[in-house]
C-alpha cells in the first residue's frame, strides 16, 4: 500500500518573532490532529483581530503596534489582554495589503474558483509574547490547541513577508517555512561592501536581542573583520527600554570614538533611542540603517532629520500594486466586529475618538464623525508609490493560493486509474505498518507489537518468529559444517592414539595434543547450542561453552608453544629445561588460564544471564537478549588476549632448526584465527536478525577448522603417508647417539 505525501507542507510551524503568514485550513480542508501536546489560552479577554469568514482561511500576524507592555503574571488570576502601543501607519498598510490581495483573489475566476478565501489578521506587537499568543488564537477554538510542538502550537505552512533571520535557511530545523523576502546574508553582505568603499574602518553596531538583530550583527561583524575593519562598540537596545536604559546606551555611543553605526531593528526597536538623541541635538553620526528601517517614516521627519540626514541602507526593490491605492482610500471604521484596527488607525490618523465597536480611544478626544478623507492626510499609509514590504505580503498570499489551487486541483485531475494524484509523492508503507486505503492516505499506521505486515501493506497479520532453524537451509549448512568438523577431530583423534608411541605424536606432550582435540571437538559442537529456537538453558549454555573451549583450546597451543621456545631456545640444556616446565607445570598453566573465563562466565550468567527475547524490529525475531553486554565482550576479550600471546610466542620460535617446526604451524593457526575473529566484531554488529548467530557460528567454525587442519593435518599426513619420517632424526634433523 502506499501513500501520499505533499511536498514542501510541513506539520510545525517556525516562529520568527510573529513576522509570518500562516495557512490555516478551513472546514473543508481540515486535516486530522494528531497532537502530543495540548496548549490552553487562560486568558479571560481575545485581543483585537480582522476578520472574514471563508471556505479557508489565512492568518496573517503584522507589528501594528511597536511597543508592547511587559506581562505581569502573578499566576493567582487568569492573565488579561493588555493594549500594545505605538500604532504604525506603515504596518497598517501591510495588513490591509492582505485583505486587498484576499479580495483579489475571490475575485479570480482562474484562480481557486469556487472556494471563498477569508483572512484572520492580529497584531504581534513586534514582540515574541504577543507573537506567540496572536498564534495560538490563529489556529485555536476557543483557547484550545493541538500541535505536535510546543510552545508554539500551530499547524500549518507559514510563509514569511519580512523574516530576513538566515537561521530560518536552515531546512532541518525549519523545513516548513518560506518566505518572499531574501535572506539577511545578501544584506550584511551588500552593507560590508558599502562600508568599505567609503573607507570606513572603524565602525560601531546597534541591535536588539531579537534573533533578526543578533544573526545579523554577528555576520556583519565576521565579514568586517575579513575586511581588515574593526567593530568600534556593540549597544544592545532592550525589548522594553526604561528611561535609564536608554539614556545609558545613548551616553555609550556618545563616549565611542566610532562615526559610523550600524544598526539592525526596526524603526519602532529604535524610536526611544533616536528620540533621546535628537533632544540632545547629536549630529555628526553617520547611520547605516538595515532594511528593516532604512524606508521608515521617520527618517523623513523635520524632528530627526538633523540627527538621521546621510542615513545609507538598502531596501527591498519597489513594485506598484494596481488598484491598491483605490483601495486603501476606501477603508472606512465600522461598528462590526472584528473592525478593531480600522478604528484605531482611524483614530491615530485623524486623531478623534471612534464610536464603532468596542474600542473607544482616548477619553477627551472629539467623536469621529467617519466622514474623515483619507485623500487628505499626509501618511505612510497611503503612499503606495512604490511599495516594498507591501509588495511582499501581496506575493505571500497569492502564493498560499497557488499552493491551495494546485492542491485543490488534484482532486478533479483523474499523470490514469489507480495512479497518485498529481500534487502526491506516493511511497509504500514501511515494514511493519500499514494503509488501510486504497490510494492517496497521508500516513500509515503501526501494526501492533507481534503483528507484522502482510504483502500488500494493507493489513497486519501475526508475526511468525524467525530464528536460525535446524531446517533453514543456512542451518542445515552450518550443522552439516559443524558435524564434518566432529567428524575430521574423531578421525585424527583415532590416528593420534593408534600411533601415539610414534616420535611425532609424543614429541611435544602427547596429553596437550590429545586435550587440544577434545578442546577442538568441543569447539565444534558449542555451535549447535545457537541453532534452533533459543530457550532459558541454550541462551546461557552457547556462549559460556564457546568461551570456556576455547580459551581450553589456546591454553593448550600456549603450553605448546612455550615447550617448543624451551626445547630449543634455554641457555641451559634442553633436558634440563623441559623438567623446569614438564607436565605437571603444563597441565597447572592450562588450569590457571582456563580459570579466569570460567569464573568470568560463571559471574555473568549468574548475575546477568541472556534470555530469550521476541524482537519485533525484524519482523519477529527470536533472540537472546543479553542485559548486559559487556560480559560478552569481556569473554570475546579474553579469547583476544591469549590468542595475542600465543601468535606472539610462535612468531618468535617460527625459525627454529628442526625439520618439523610446529611453532611454525602454530603461528599460521593463530593468523587465521586472529584474521577470523577481528572480522566478526563489524559482522556481527551489522548484521540483523537471525543472520548475527549465523555470524557467529561461522566465526566458531572457521576458527576451529582453521586451528585443526594448520596443526593436525600436516602431522596426519607425514604418519600416514611419509612414515620414514615418523622417527627421531627426521623430526630432529640429528643422528640419534
Amino acid at each position: 500500500m502506499e501513500t501520499a505525501s505533499i511536498p514542501g507542507w510541513g506539520s510545525s510551524l517556525a516562529v520568527s518573532l510573529g513576522l509570518v503568514l500562516v495557512s490555516s485550513f478551513g472546514s473543508r480542508l481540515t486535516a486530522p490532529d494528531s497532537g502530543l501536546f495540548q496548549c490552553v489560552g487562560l486568558g479571560n479577554s481575545e485581543p483585537p483581530v480582522l476578520q472574514a469568514e471563508g471556505d479557508v482561511v489565512i492568518g496573517g500576524l503584522f507589528p501594528l503596534h511597536y511597543l508592547a507592555p511587559k506581562p505581569q503574571h502573578r499566576y493567582r488570576s487568569k492573565p488579561q489582554h493588555t493594549p500594545c502601543s505605538g500604532f504604525d501607519h506603515r504596518a497598517f498598510r501591510w495588513m490591509m495589503t492582505m485583505v486587498f490581495a484576499v479580495e483579489e483573489i475571490n475575485y479570480n475566476t482562474d484562480l481557486l474558483p469556487g472556494v471563498k478565501l477569508g483572512y484572520r489578521i492580529m497584531d504581534s506587537c513586534d514582540h515574541v509574547h504577543t507573537s506567540l499568543r496572536a498564534l495560538l488564537s490563529l489556529k485555536g477554538v476557543e483557547g484550545t490547541v493541538q500541535s505536535e510542538t510546543s510552545p508554539a502550537c500551530l499547524a500549518g505552512a507559514p510563509v514569511s513577508y519580512f523574516a530576513t533571520c538566515a537561521c530560518l535557511s536552515d531546512k532541518q530545523i525549519y523545513p516548513s517555512f518560506f518566505r518572499t523576502v531574501p535572506s539577511d546574508l545578501f544584506q550584511v553582505r551588500g552593507l560590508v561592501q558599502l562600508v568599505t568603499h567609503f573607507g570606513w574602518r572603524w565602525v560601531g553596531t546597534l541591535g536588539t536581542l531579537d534573533d533578526y538583530s543578533l544573526y545579523g550583527i554577528q555576520a556583519f561583524s565576521q565579514q568586517l573583520k575579513q575586511q581588515g575593519g574593526c567593530l568600534a562598540f556593540h549597544l544592545t537596545v532592550p525589548k522594553s527600554p526604561t528611561v535609564a536604559a536608554i539614556r545609558s546606551i545613548a551616553d555609550a555611543l556618545l563616549r565611542s570614538k566610532a562615526q559610523v553605526v550600524v544598526a539592525f531593528a526596526t524603526e519602532g526597536q529604535l524610536l526611544g533611542l533616536l528620540s533621546e538623541l535628537a533632544e540632545r541635538n547629536v549630529t555628526g553620526i553617520q547611520w547605516v540603517a538595515s532594511e528593516a528601517w532604512v524606508t521608515a517614516s521617520l527618517l523623513t521627519s523635520p524632528r530627526f532629520h538633523p540627527l538621521l540626514e546621510g542615513t545609507l541602507g538598502f531596501s527591498f526593490p519597489g513594485a506598484r500594486i494596481p488598484g491598491l491605492k483605490e483601495f486603501l482610500l476606501k477603508v472606512r471604521p465600522s461598528p462590526k466586529p472584528g473592525f478593531e484596527f480600522v478604528n484605531m488607525f482611524w483614530e491615530e490618523l485623524f486623531g478623534c475618538r471612534s464610536v464603532c465597536g468596542n474600542y473607544k480611544g482616548v477619553a477627551g478626544m472629539p467623536a469621529c464623525t467617519g466622514a474623515e478623507d483619507l485623500r487628505h492626510t499626509d501618511s505612510s499609509y497611503t503612499d503606495v508609490s512604490q511599495v516594498r514590504i507591501s509588495y511582499n505580503v501581496y506575493k505571500a498570499v497569492y502564493a498560499i493560493a497557488h499552493a491551495l489551487h494546485h492542491l485543490l486541483e488534484c482532486d478533479s485531475v483523474e499523470p490514469t486509474k489507480g495512479e497518485p494524484h498529481c500534487c502526491f509523492d506516493c511511497l509504500p508503507c514501511a515494514d511493519g505498518e500499514i494503509s488501510n486505503q486504497t490510494g492517496n492516505s497521508t500516513e500509515c499506521t503501526k501494526c501492533p507489537e507481534y503483528y507484522w505486515s502482510d504483502k500488500d501493506k494493507v493489513k497486519c497479520v501475526a508475526g511468525v518468529d524467525e530464528f536460525l532453524s535446524f531446517y533453514d537451509t543456512m542451518g542445515i549448512i552450518l550443522v552439516s559444517l559443524t558435524l564434518l568438523g566432529v567428524i575430521l577431530t574423531a578421525i585424527i583423534t583415532s590416528i593420534f592414539h593408534h600411533f601415539r608411541f610414534t616420535p611425532i605424536v609424543r614429541a611435544n606432550n602427547s596429553e596437550i595434543s590429545f586435550l587440544l582435540l577434545l578442546s577442538l571437538k568441543l569447539c565444534f559442537l558449542c555451535s549447535l547450542a545457537f541453532i534452533g529456537q533459543p530457550s532459558v538453558w541454550t541462551c546461557r549454555l552457547r556462549q559460556a561453552a564457546f568461551g570456556i573451549s576455547f580459551v581450553l583450546c589456546l591454553s593448550c597451543l600456549l603450553v605448546k608453544t612455550i615447550v617448543v621456545l624451551l626445547a630449543f631456545r634455554a641457555t641451559v640444556p634442553s633436558r634440563r629445561a623441559l623438567k623446569l616446565f614438564g607436565p605437571s607445570q603444563q597441565r597447572t598453566l592450562i588450569f590457571c588460564t582456563t580459570a579466569p573465563q570460567v569464573c568470568l562466565c560463571t559471574g555473568w550468567l549468574s548475575g546477568a544471564p541472556p534470555f530469550p527475547f521476541r524482537n519485533p524490529a525484524y519482523q519477529i525475531i527470536v533472540e537472546c537478549k543479553e542485559p548486559w553486554p559487556p560480559g560478552f565482550y569481556l569473554v570475546l576479550g579474553y579469547i583476544g588476549l591469549l590468542a595475542s600471546v600465543c601468535l606472539l610466542l610462535a612468531f618468535l620460535g617460527r625459525k627454529l632448526p628442526d625439520t618439523f617446526n610446529e611453532a611454525k604451524l602454530i603461528t599460521f593457526s593463530m593468523l587465521i584465527f586472529c584474521a577470523v575473529w577481528i572480522s566478526f566484531i563489524p559482522a556481527y554488529i551489522s548484521s540483523p536478525g537471525k543472520f548475527t548467530v549465523a555470524v557467529e557460528i561461522f566465526a566458531i567454525l572457521a576458527s576451529s577448522f582453521g586451528l585443526l587442519v594448520c596443526i593436525f593435518v600436516p602431522k596426519c599426513y607425514i604418519i600416514l603417508l611419509q612414515p620414514e619420517r615418523n622417527v627421531k632424526k627426521g623430526m630432529t634433523g640429528k643422528s640419534s647417539r
